[in-house]
């Protein structure tokens, strides 16, 4: 059966099942034929065991020689024992009963060789390369061969395998080299932003009102700049940042923060609501991490709420969340899109602010095994920073 199959390999799906019915179909007539003549061979070797009592009769011809075997006409037949009265009848019902019997068994061995054979390998194959793409492992290899429709599913799946491969190869290339660029750009603009200022200063001290209106112009543009170095600087060295569990008090990281978000609020007439949704020991996180994406979160909310501000502390399954909501405007639809992409704001004036500050919270969320969630409330905006738990 297994060489059958094997010649089968390359059959499409709709002809093999085909081919697997006809050939169990044909294995149980055959089966039924052979179990109507072994119980007709039985009875007739059980009646046999009874021979017929009376005179026999002999054909005879003109010499008076006898011819044939003659026939024996009984009037008193012998009875058949109740045992093998009760066999002929199991005897005489069986083929009948066997043909549903046989017909069933033959099916459904037909249709467990068509998904041993033809199945059950690709649909392995595949739940198991499932399996790792959801892992992020693209190291492995689907070696499946065959030429009908799951053979040829796995020739995509693997073509879909190496794309990634390619893909995510080419985009960690693509970021270390952006890394590495911005690293040094940062680190090539100190020093003539240094020269800048050095002249800056000069200038600023010139007789003439209108070099010096001009070095104080030049003074403002230059900061920019250099809160510009930093910042890519400073995403440089998040985006190596690793999250490391400390055991420190949990309850200590969080009063700071509120601590830090009662003084915000008071310096620009905000209310302040928290509420703690905790309980038992939390989870095991960086509280480094947790740390900087609450304040930069908070710190959005007080410049665009209008006169409350909520801080929700939560222990989720698997890790630990800080949301932050504020009465403000709410996102625009570009915004809930584009709000966590780096360097982008919807503010006109961009002196002050260059995008970041949901950016690195994303950024930290993420390599915390969490996520940032963006979205606007009925009235306001929220934001929930979720952490997973570290092991």
């Amino acid at each position: 059966m297994d060489k059958m199959t094997g010649h089968g390999r390359n059959l499409p799906l709709k002809k093999s099942i085909v081919f697997y019915i006809t050939v169990f179909l044909a294995a149980a007539v055959v089966l039924c034929v052979g179990t109507s003549a072994l119980c007709g061979k039985m009875i007739d070797g059980i009646r046999e065991n009874y021979p017929v009592s009376g005179e026999r009769y002999y054909l005879t011809n003109e010499e008076g020689e006898r011819l044939g075997e003659g026939a024996v006409i009984g009037t008193d037949p012998v009875p058949l024992s109740e045992r093998d009265e009760r066999l002929i009848l199991v005897l005489e019902v069986l083929p009948a009963a066997a043909v549903p019997v046989i017909s069933a068994v033959c099916i459904m061995l037909a249709a467990l060789f068509f998904y041993r054979n033809k199945l059950k390998e690709p649909i392995l194959a595949l739940r198991t390369a499932s399996e790792k793409i959801a892992e992020n492992d693209l190291d492995f290899r689907i070696a499946y061969q065959s030429g009908d429709e799951l053979g040829q599913l796995c020739d995509s799946f693997e073509i879909m395998r190496r794309t990634l491969a390619d893909n995510f190869s080419e985009m960690w290339r693509q970021m270390e080299e952006r890394r590495r660029l911005n690293a040094a750009f940062a680190h090539d603009l100190r020093t003539p932003l240094t020269v800048l200022k050095g002249y800056d200063e000069m200038l600023r001290g010139s007789g003439d009102s209108t070099v010096r209106e001009t070095a104080f112009t030049m003074e403002k543009h230059i900061l920019r700049l250099e809160r510009y170095v930093d910042s890519m600087s400073r995403i440089s060295r998040l985006e190596d940042a690793l999250p490391v569990s400390d055991d420190s008090s949990a309850e200590e990281h969080i009063a700071a923060l509120i601590e830090s978000a009662e003084i915000l609020c008071r310096q620009h007439d905000k209310r302040l609501t928290v509420r703690r949704e905790v309980s038992g020991d939390l989870p095991a996180v960086d509280w480094s991490f947790v740390s900087q994406v609450g304040e930069n979160l908070i710190s959005n909310a007080v410049r665009y709420a209008v006169s409350d501000i909520s801080v929700v502390f939560a222990k989720k399954e698997k890790g630990f969340s800080l949301a932050v909501e504020d009465d403000g405007r709410g996102f625009s639809e570009e915004m809930l899109q584009k709000a966590a992409m780096p360097y982008f704001t919807g503010e006109k004036n961009r002196g002050e602010h260059f995008g970041l500050g949901l950016y690195i919270c994303k950024m930290l969320c993420e390599h915390h095994g969490g996520y940032l969630e963006i979205e606007n409330l009925e009235k306001g905006a929220g934001v929930t920073a979720f952490f997973g738990e570290l092991k």
